[in-house]
């Protein structure tokens, strides 16, 4: 049985959920929390497998909460919340603050869409359980990576294209912490997250350093240090000579739409050996057939170490497939991307 906690703090939303859950046999619900001091309280007592957690709550709100638990008793928890703007942008913060996924509330059952709501619910909780978390330190600033050797002639760096799944938007803010207003290149990202989310995503990342994010829009020009997020549901890629966004409703790849395969394919045909590729934290293998584009253009991969990762799927799965150049964690990212993109 996977034990899960919910933490709702409207009793109808609460009850809601819980059947939901409680409608498979294969999840107990063995706690329920209104607010996230009440929830720490069952964590510590409990010890679930899962926590759904609301965010607009008080006078702990979900984003303490999920902070809290993941320094003291790291749980998968999934993030239930309206798709007000408000409260998508604090449930963005706690992806950053450690929560592995974020869903809309389901909508009643006199909804034509609560089958699906309670689906994907059902398949999320499920899945996120199986992730296997660890308390981890903040981590400590990491050192440069070594010059390029004198000698050596390395193709000057285009293009920024990353993938990500669970576990990824807290590995993307600390690299975009890092690096400067003056960063040369368009930063192309493809984040697997539910619909209704994008919007959001994109606002919380241009509060992760200086420069701007915004959700792509088909035929905008790529601009130097310009941060452009996959619509929902569309692929993410560009024109055949890479000044253009283009997005497409081509069939998922892999089951992913948008898919970072598609987004690597597309830059790698475009940019060549000017195609950076970094592959986070998230389960499956999406964007690594995409990543074997880059390799085979001459371009650069980074994949994000099992230290780091939250699920270490994706950039597991890279690495073994010797498509990696450099391993590393989050914060010795921007470094790389100093050697390898100069202006």
């Amino acid at each position: 049985m996977i034990r899960v906690l919910v933490v709702e703090d409207m009793p109808t939303a609460r009850e809601l959920v819980v059947g939901i859950l409680s409608s498979d046999p294969e999840i107990a619900v063995v706690g329920q929390a209104a607010d996230g001091t009440e929830a720490l309280e069952l964590v510590r007592r409990l010890h679930p497998d899962a926590i759904t957690m609301d965010v607009m709550m008080m006078p702990m709100d979900g984003i303490q909460a999920t902070r809290l638990v993941m320094a003291e008793r790291p749980t998968p928890i999934v993030i239930v919340t309206s798709l007000d703007v408000n409260e998508v942008s604090l449930s963005m913060r706690a992806l950053g603050a450690g929560a592995l996924a974020a869903l809309p509330k389901p909508r009643g059952p006199g909804s034509p869409e609560f089958r699906e709501d309670a689906r994907r619910l059902l398949t999320t909780v499920k899945a996120m359980s199986r992730v296997a978390l660890l308390r981890r330190p903040t981590p400590a600033a990491a050192p440069a990576p070594p010059p390029a050797p004198a000698h050596a002639e390395r193709p000057r760096g285009r293009v920024v294209a990353f993938a990500a799944s669970t576990g990824g938007p807290a590995a993307l803010q600390r690299i975009l912490a890092r690096l400067p207003a003056t960063f040369p290149a368009p930063i192309l990202v493809v984040q697997h997250i539910a619909l209704g989310f994008a919007e959001g995503f994109a606002r919380w990342l241009s509060t992760a350093g200086p420069l701007p994010a915004r959700v792509a829009v088909a035929d905008q020009p790529l601009a130097p240090g310009a941060i452009l997020v996959a619509p929902d549901d569309r692929h993410l890629g560009v024109s055949e000579d890479g000044s253009r966004v283009v997005l497409s409703n081509a069939p998922p790849v892999g089951g992913f739409r948008p898919s970072g395969t598609h987004l690597f394919r597309s830059v790698a045909a475009a940019f060549g050996d000017g195609t950076i590729g970094v592959i986070l934290s998230g389960m499956g293998r999406d964007g690594v057939e995409g990543l074997r584009a880059i390799r085979g253009a001459g371009g650069h991969v980074i994949a994000q170490d099992a230290a780091s990762s939250a699920v270490h799927g994706m950039p597991g799965a890279a690495a073994e497939a010797g498509l990696a150049d450099v391993v590393l964690p989050p914060e010795a990212v921007p470094e790389r991307l100093a050697l390898w993109v100069r202006a």
